[in-house]
């Protein structure tokens, strides 16, 4: 493609030369974990039209940026899953010796990354597919089995990754959501962004339910069986499993310290046992994850949709635009989350009545807060990326994002080897300010090493295998030099 056809379709929002974007590198490119941007190549007149991987000169720069930047910010969120048991992720104060330093920088974190880097994540994986179905139809190409083909081998990479690396895994989330994505993809902006803000409220409706319908049921069957239990009946089996867990929920009681040791032991004990309890669990992952998540992050996704059709993560709208996001979004998000912070740590993080906090609701805040925020997150990157703010720093994002898959898979192989018993035995014993020291680590360490992978080769090993899948062959790896 010449540099007049490139400059020729506006559609793809390039921005090559800008200060502070990756330029593009010869041959094919990779967006990176889910975005699913893929385009269909030029062709002669009289060949028929392939649908190919995307060509490095028709990249959105951008969104290779913000992606990067959400890579780097799953790992803030993720080190302590990798690092503790998993209920020291909401309550820091849980893990033995931990300070006020540790409730600090969990309370930072929930600022700014927690849940925010699945929702841009999310957002990214539906601005993907809005970049293939428009160059797609551009062409008068259908991309219907191309696109559920990609998704496809993402879940089985997906599946591979929890079974066998790290239950934490996200991959199995988006791509059954990406399964129920296609279908939305012709829908006008503001169409989408209402249907995924709608999505989002389900939840709001479903826990609303559950607190003042299910629970005063639950409460009032339990006492029928123990009435019936009292006058020696027999109550039903239905009646009797109600019961059964309303008593668990009302314990009303702290974590059981047995229960947190048991975690410890088996993060710390040997790998094949980890491996067996992973791969139960996702036998019924799927049913939980379509029924839960969907409205959650298959809305996201929409949310992603809409934004990309509006030209939001091609840093092609006006400064006020970007400025008005960074302003509304920050102002109304962060002060939001704030809240939450303060009234989590100065209640003792709810401890004994934990469930009953997120009965009532308080999660939420957290659900919904986290949308103004990544809304001012994509205003302050994209007028970095428009004014060439931190040149050095963005080029070097968009390295990171365009080898998410591999920069993420590699995360958890170190992280799990680093912490579990099966590697370097460290679980449960490094804190907060430490471990903040070991993701600063990783990040330098990916800033660094991905643009001097892809100045020899044209996508990261995962993006290589991934797309390789896709499309029933090999894909060429190296840069082809002297062209």
């Amino acid at each position: 493609m010449s540099t007049e056809e490139w400059s020729a379709e506006p559609q793809i929002h390039v921005l090559e030369n800008q200060p502070g974007v990756a330029e593009p590198s010869n041959g094919l490119a990779e967006m990176g974990d889910s975005p699913l941007e893929t385009c269909l190549a030029s062709t002669e007149p009289d060949q028929p039209l392939l649908a190919q991987p995307v060509q490095a000169v028709e990249r959105v720069a951008s969104v290779d940026v913000i992606r990067g930047f959400a890579l780097l910010g799953i790992l803030a969120m993720n080190i302590a899953s990798f690092s503790w048991p998993g209920v020291v992720y909401e309550i820091p104060i849980m893990a033995e010796g931990a300070g006020p330093l540790d409730t600090i920088l969990w309370g930072f974190n929930h600022l700014i990354f927690d849940t925010k880097m699945m929702t841009l994540f999310s957002m990214l994986f539906g601005a993907g597919l809005v970049l293939m179905s428009d160059r797609a139809e551009s062409r008068g190409i259908s991309l219907r089995r191309l696109y559920y083909r990609r998704i496809f081998w993402l879940l089985v990479i997906g599946i591979i990754h929890a079974a066998l690396i790290w239950e934490g895994d996200v991959l199995v989330i988006y791509a059954l959501c990406g399964f129920l994505l296609y279908p939305f993809r012709s829908l006008k902006p503001k169409t989408l962004i209402i249907i995924g803000i709608l999505f989002n409220l389900m939840m709001v409706a479903m826990l609303l339910g559950f607190r003042f319908g299910g629970i005063p049921y639950m409460r009032s069957t339990a006492e029928q069986v123990d009435a019936q239990v009292k006058d020696q009946e027999k109550p039903g089996w239905w009646n009797q499993s109600v019961h059964d867990a309303w008593k668990e929920m009302s314990k009303q009681e702290l974590p059981k310290r047995e229960n947190f040791l048991k975690e410890i032991s088996r993060y710390r004990g040997p790998y094949l046992e980890l491996v067996k309890e992973r791969a139960s669990s996702l036998i019924w992952m799927p049913i939980g994850l379509v029924m839960i998540y969907w409205w959650m992050v298959g809305g996201r996704m929409l949310i992603g949709m809409g934004l990309m059709k509006l030209g939001a993560f091609s840093a092609t709208l006006s400064a006020s635009t970007y400025q008005k996001m960074i302003i509304w979004g920050y102002g109304i998000g962060l002060p939001y989350m704030l809240f939450d912070v303060i009234h989590q740590a100065t209640n003792g993080f709810f401890l004994g009545r934990r469930l009953w906090y997120m009965l009532d609701g308080w999660p939420l805040i957290t659900l919904l807060g986290s949308l103004p925020v990544v809304v001012g997150h994509i205003g302050l990157i994209m007028r970095m990326v428009q004014t060439g703010t931190f040149p050095w720093l963005t080029r070097r994002l968009a390295a990171v994002g365009r080898m998410a898959l591999t920069n993420y898979l590699a995360t958890s192989l170190f992280c799990t080897t680093l912490f579990y018993g099966y590697g370097f035995d460290l679980f449960a014993t490094i804190h907060r300010p430490l471990l903040w020291g070991i993701v600063l680590a990783i990040w330098t360490t990916q800033l660094l090493l991905s643009p001097l992978w892809l100045e020899h080769f044209r996508f990261g090993p995962a993006e290589w295998l991934w797309r390789s899948l896709t499309y029933g062959k090999l894909q060429p790896m190296r840069i082809a030099r002297g062209h």
